[in-house]
């Protein structure tokens, strides 16, 4: 499997779009500091997921919701916004 995800920074309260075959051991590399882009933006949470069967399917998702549709798609079906902005992760 493979799986695209977002992640929310508790430091500078921004959103992280990624994938990755292993999801437990990338999250950990983020939090880590082992990433470069994200390093500096630690602790992060993890606050969706998706899995799909193919590479493919996993980064294309990611890359739509790099977009900006697809970012309001995010944040209207999976991020409670006002939960993360109270630093709470009520229904997610």
């Amino acid at each position: 499997m493979y799986y695209t995800y977002i992640l929310w920074s508790q430091k500078s309260k921004d959103f992280y779009y990624g994938y990755s075959e292993d999801l437990k051991k990338r999250f950990e590399e983020h939090n880590k500091g082992l990433s470069q882009s994200t390093a500096p933006y630690r602790p992060w949470k993890l606050v969706f997921y998706a899995a799909f069967e193919t590479q493919k399917l996993a980064k294309d998702f990611e890359k739509y919701l790099k977009t900006g549709s697809g970012k309001a798609f995010a944040y209207k079906r999976f991020l409670n916004t006002e939960a993360l902005k109270k630093d709470k992760l009520l229904g997610i």
